[in-house]
């Protein structure tokens, strides 16, 4: 029986979450079907340009962050915690 591989198989494969058993079968489909190695192709480049995107918060968030942790009634003003 000739195992049919999907998109999903594809994506499994860049991330490195197949089998090495499957890793050679998904490679010989890649080899003979075109339009998954497009995909394939596709993938590897959309896992290298998601691995280059940094985020950061907003300055703003992160102001309010510490804010609210500066008077949380957990974390008492200095004053207080020296008494």
């Amino acid at each position: 029986m000739i195992k049919t591989f999907t998109q999903n198989d594809v994506i499994r494969y860049v991330y490195e979450e197949t089998l090495p058993e499957e890793n050679l079968l998904i490679e010989n489909a890649l080899m003979s079907e075109p339009d998954l190695m497009t995909f394939f192709l596709e993938a590897l480049e959309m896992r290298a340009l998601m691995n280059k995107i940094e985020r950061q918060p907003r300055s703003n968030t992160v102001q309010h962050i510490l804010n609210y942790s500066k008077h949380h009634p957990a974390n008492p003003p200095a004053r207080l915690r020296h008494s």
